[in-house]
């Protein structure tokens, strides 16, 4: 891997990014509004204080999936990622360089959520806020990497949209956010444990109950960040070289 290499890559996706304020406004408003949304739709403190920090853990994965899934397709089509890999750049440089440029939007996201949460919408936690910022991030991280794998399956950006059931949305049913995983049927408990999203909903539950940290917490955010890397080397496996 080049360290250079993969800096101008990620300056390039943020320069991009930059000029694109609707994607922008997708990725940093969007999931504030949703929370302050559903903190009306509970109109219950106490609710609220037991899914936001749920919450917290999906909807940085969920939409940092979808657009990094669609912008990476949208090179792809439009020739410039055919003709970066004519170029002695190396797979696992572009997508560690698009992976870095988009956990810093993902940065902004989490800032601009918790601080919505945190501050106008009364949410509370008993944990400390550094452990409720590292499991949001490690999460946008997650939904960036699972997003690069997934532009590998698809050729157009309609196609990309539709990865988002296989994806995201069994995560989202199975990660505990609706029922208790081990109230579960045993096949869909055993689904959930596979899942890296359910131990991001399981680090952000601890979090709202217990003010220590615990081995179980840690436990969780090395798995959510194994399954982030993992994401990303598959994801450089199967990066094809030319556009079909």
């Amino acid at each position: 891997m080049n360290t250079k290499v993969t800096l101008a890559t990620a300056g390039r996706i943020l320069d991009q990014l930059r000029h694109d304020h609707r994607t922008l406004a997708l990725l940093v408003a969007v999931p504030a509004l949703m929370m302050v949304l559903l903190r009306y739709i509970f109109d219950d403190q106490r609710t609220f204080d037991r899914i936001g920090p749920m919450l917290l853990s999906i909807f940085p994965f969920m939409f940092m999936f979808v657009v990094t899934s669609v912008a990476t397709l949208r090179e792809r089509t439009g020739g410039t990622l055919e003709r970066l890999m004519t170029t002695p750049l190396g797979k696992l440089d572009l997508l560690i360089g698009y992976a870095l440029a988009f956990s810093a939007v993902g940065l902004a996201q989490v800032a601009v959520i918790l601080g919505t949460s945190l501050l106008f919408l009364g949410l509370t936690v008993s944990g400390p806020l550094w452990a409720l910022v590292l499991i949001a991030l490690l999460d946008a991280l997650l939904g960036v990497a699972l997003g690069l794998f997934a532009s590998a399956f698809a050729r157009t950006e309609f196609q990309a949209v539709q990865l988002m059931p296989a994806f995201v949305l069994p995560q989202a049913l199975l990660c505990g956010l609706f029922a208790p995983r081990d109230a579960m049927h045993p096949v869909l408990s055993a689904l959930s444990d596979v899942m890296p999203l359910s131990y991001a909903v399981d680090a952000m539950s601890e979090l709202t109950v217990s003010p220590e940290l615990g081995s179980g917490f840690a436990a969780d955010a090395a798995v959510i960040t194994v399954a982030a890397l993992l994401s990303l080397l598959v994801g450089a496996a199967t990066l094809p070289r030319r556009t079909p």
